[in-house]
């Protein structure tokens, strides 16, 4: 783990979803790749995903050759395919019970996803997870920013009041176009190397030292 700076105490902690709750890496490639040929982009062979993960979402799209304006399409018809197999999803090791001590620490806890919130109530009522207080979605891949504008505009919280947590470059990104704290987690999507180059608040490396921090 890795904090950088002074830090205010933190009342909400914003969930990403894929990747840093549930365990949808391996679902996710499969959808990546059964969708390459009906919208013509490079299908991303196994052998290749420690690469892919050293890149930024900007950088594995232009990799792929997807063009921005297909993003919706694309995204629209993978969370179709997900919907189907979402009794397959299991949470990362660890998360299920670490975020029930986090709640009864006193945090309110959030998911802000670009998942749908069909699926992933569909997943927290498989497993039994019932501590968050709500769920957000963004339908844009680059949206997050804006939804957490929202969110602290509707339950009037100031910017070091949310700490976001997520495993994705562009997560870091959005906390960076709003000003809150970013708690980056190496186990999910992207690489621990190119996250710790974007600079986020935190790094932690398990569930059981982002717990550790926060139980402080």
């Amino acid at each position: 783990m890795r904090p950088v700076g002074q830090q205010g105490q933190a009342k909400v902690l914003l969930f990403d979803f894929d990747g840093t709750i549930a365990d949808t890496r391996a679902l996710a490639l499969q959808i990546l790749n059964e969708l390459s040929k009906e919208f013509n982009y490079r299908y991303l062979p196994e052998e290749e995903l420690e690469k892919a993960r050293n890149m930024s979402t900007q950088e594995l799209m232009r990799f792929l050759g997807i063009r921005r304006w297909r993003v919706p399409f694309i995204a629209r018809r993978g969370l179709v395919k997900f919907q189907e197999r979402v009794s397959e999803v299991q949470p990362i090791p660890e998360m299920p019970a670490i975020l029930r001590a986090l709640k009864e620490q006193g945090f309110r806890l959030g998911i802000l996803t670009s998942n749908s919130e069909v699926n992933v109530t569909a997943f927290l009522a498989h497993h039994g997870i019932d501590c968050f207080d709500f769920i957000r979605t963004s339908s844009k891949l680059f949206g997050k920013s804006r939804e957490m504008r929202r969110l602290m505009k509707e339950y009037q919280l100031h910017p070091d009041e949310i700490i976001y947590i997520g495993d994705e470059t562009r997560d870091i990104e959005a906390t960076q176009e709003v000003a809150i704290r970013m708690a980056a987690v190496t186990w999910g999507y992207n690489s621990s190397a190119i996250l710790k180059s974007m600079s986020p608040h935190f790094l932690f490396d398990t569930p059981a030292e982002l717990l550790a921090h926060f139980m402080r």
